[in-house]
């Protein structure tokens, strides 16, 4: 079965809080009536969890990138001794 926009609109509103008391309620109504209902919520943290874990290793490969340029490239020398003059042991 294809999960539709407004399924996974509901089941993020609920795995992220957002909406009333009255969406949370109605929510618990739709989990009672559709037992299927809970087996998606699970598949959408789970790919709610890798697109974070792939967020962060982008980041961290692109932080590393940054710091590879900064710290090798001879043009940014000066820049290289500012940063290790203000860690270093006065």
């Amino acid at each position: 079965m294809r999960t539709s926009l407004n399924e996974i609109k509901l089941i993020d509103g609920h795995l992220f809080n957002q909406g009333t008391h009255e969406d949370a309620l109605l929510f618990d109504a739709m989990l009672i009536i559709n037992p299927g209902l809970s087996n998606q919520i699970v598949w959408q943290k789970k790919t709610h969890t890798i697109v974070q874990q792939y967020g962060r290793k982008k980041l961290k490969a692109e932080i590393e990138e940054v710091h590879h340029k900064l710290f090798n490239k001879p043009g940014h020398q000066s820049f290289r001794q500012k940063i290790l003059s203000l860690f270093s042991k006065r």
